[in-house]
């Protein structure tokens, strides 16, 4: 038995301005597209519901390429610091949450973003210790690259001025050469050893909040990296599986395998690999770099806003090829955040002597700082950038000091990579940008930021098509994992996943796409997601 979905505009997406009058289903798969008066004579016998698409607005499902799902979910649980307006703001909120918690809690804060703060200088220990003396606390810098803790946290850990930076990682100092609280990248981890273990009950509450906040934005499914940040591979897999399966929310999540549990993984990957249809694994995730916002980023120049240093390497050359051979012996493709255009360069020549399985395609992740001579060689490779086209918006005006204005020519070049053929997914890498995949889609045609509300655009000819940008968030998700036979478009054949909205994205103005709405969400037929009329 089946769904008709009708009355609308329905983008199939198969090519650019295509359109279709209705859509039948079967058993989550689309049966048949065509005219509502045809297919309703056809399947007259099978129609078992008819779904009004109240002229809406249908497209196949939005899919994130690149995101953190139970992250996610933990920035709508705990505290939610990516709005605040000043370090001032920050430790009232502070201090308001530590009143609430009970004694020897730690205070955890999401997404603090020093550049929307008009004396930008970072939070400190220092800070912190004012605030909340009583109990450990750490405070998440938007990019996830860099933690600010206060000294409470800091002997928890048994850091003091005498520890050194790890591998990777730094650990920062104050111009006394005293330990000041921030922690870039691999240091970060000195600090999450020492934290108390979430509960099952914490992490299935997180997945919970983080699928249904996807669904509200038209969300079918993501592509997402938890297995190595909460107690263990196997309880966060069983969360997923407890959340997706048994509690039967659909949500279609694609998990990236971080480097450090991918032997535990493939001890048991027969068992992982069946748990659920919506559940499947992906390639293997490695860090080769850190953010630009903490400089740890890794650039073949030095940073124009501090020469001293061009980021931070998370591994040598030769761990990296080490960890590529390890993929490849397991079958796998690789996922590789690569911020900086030394650490593209780095793993390009990596996957180039190691190439990956026949068949698969490796994955670059952000692809923000490029060089013209990197775009020529990754053309000839068999990969898939997953960009993040919000990351405009954030990164501007500051950015352009940091790298320098005569480096720019091929950063956040979204246009040029697409045009010279290479296959590009977009998402939001939430909780680092919103989870909304319109403000993504959004960028991608304007490429607008505000800077004291004056709106710019950086390099007006890098802009997408309409139909570009949907198709990073459709047709591009599902190339990266080998879907694009059946998901990404509204076709017969295809997974009955579609995202309804109240405008019609190719003919209202570029900056009204932020405001429109989400009126339904469809997964496999069914829908998870009604917006009240």
């Amino acid at each position: 038995m089946g769904t008709l979905f009708f009355n609308g505009t329905i983008y199939t997406m198969l090519h650019e301005g295509e359109t279709t009058e209705a859509v039948f289903c079967e058993n989550g798969w689309i049966t048949e597209i065509g005219s509502f008066s045809e297919l309703q004579k056809k399947y007259e016998s099978k129609i078992t519901k008819q779904v009004d698409l109240n002229e809406g607005i249908m497209y196949p499902g939005f899919i994130d390429s690149h995101m953190h799902l139970i992250g996610h979910g933990e920035t709508l649980i705990r505290l939610d610091l990516s709005e605040v307006q000043s370090k001032e703001e920050l430790m009232q909120l502070l201090m308001d949450r530590a009143k609430l918690a009970e004694a020897g809690e730690w205070i955890i804060g999401e997404g603090w973003n020093e550049n929307l703060w008009d004396n930008q200088t970072v939070p400190t220990r220092f800070d912190l210790d004012e605030a909340v003396p009583d109990h450990p606390v750490l405070l998440k810098r938007i990019c996830r690259h860099a933690i600010c803790v206060n000294t409470k946290a800091l002997k928890e850990a048994s850091i003091n001025d005498q520890s050194q930076s790890p591998t990777g990682g730094v650990i920062e100092r104050d111009e006394m050469g005293r330990i000041n609280g921030v922690l870039k990248d691999q240091a970060q981890e000195l600090i999450f050893s020492v934290m108390p273990s979430v509960s099952d009950a914490y992490l299935e509450h997180a997945l919970r909040a983080g699928i249904e906040n996807c669904w509200r934005f038209g969300l079918v499914g993501g592509h997402t990296e938890d297995l190595n940040y909460y107690g263990g591979m196997k309880r966060t897999i069983e969360a997923f599986t407890k959340v997706i399966k048994e509690e039967q929310r659909k949500f279609k999540a694609n998990l990236l395998i971080h480097h450090e549990v991918i032997e535990e993984w493939q001890q048991d990957r027969n068992i992982y690999e069946n748990e659920s249809p919506y559940i499947e694994f992906g390639a293997m995730k490695i860090f080769a770099d850190g953010a630009l916002g903490g400089r740890t980023a890794l650039l073949s120049h030095p940073y124009g806003d501090d020469p001293a240093t061009n980021g931070v390497a998370i591994h040598t050359y030769e761990d990296l090829l080490g960890l590529v051979q390890k993929a490849r012996s397991y079958g796998l493709p690789v996922a590789v955040h690569t911020i900086g255009d030394l650490a593209f360069e780095l793993v390009l020549d990596a996957i180039e002597s190691i190439p990956v399985p026949s068949g698969k395609r490796d994955r670059l992740i952000h692809a923000q700082i490029l060089r013209a001579d990197l775009i020529e060689r990754a053309k000839r490779l068999p990969i898939v950038l997953d960009i993040q086209p919000r990351f405009v918006a954030s990164d501007f005006p500051w950015v352009i000091d940091r790298i320098g204005e005569q480096n720019m020519a091929y950063n956040y070049a979204w246009r040029t990579l697409i045009h010279s053929g290479i296959h590009c997914a977009g998402g939001s890498d939430a909780p680092i940008e919103p989870i909304n995949p319109l403000l993504g889609i959004y960028e991608a045609v304007s490429r607008a930021y505000f800077h004291k509300n004056e709106k710019s655009v950086h390099n007006p000819k890098e802009k997408l098509s309409v139909y570009e940008a949907i198709s990073l968030f459709t047709k591009g998700g599902a190339y990266a994992v080998h879907h694009e036979n059946f998901r990404g478009e509204i076709s017969r054949g295809f997974t009955a996943d579609f995202t309804v909205l109240d405008k019609d994205l190719f003919s209202i103005d570029e900056d009204e796409i932020p405001q429109t709405k989400v009126l339904m969400t469809v997964v496999d037929e069914e829908i998870v997601y009604q917006a009240d009329l």
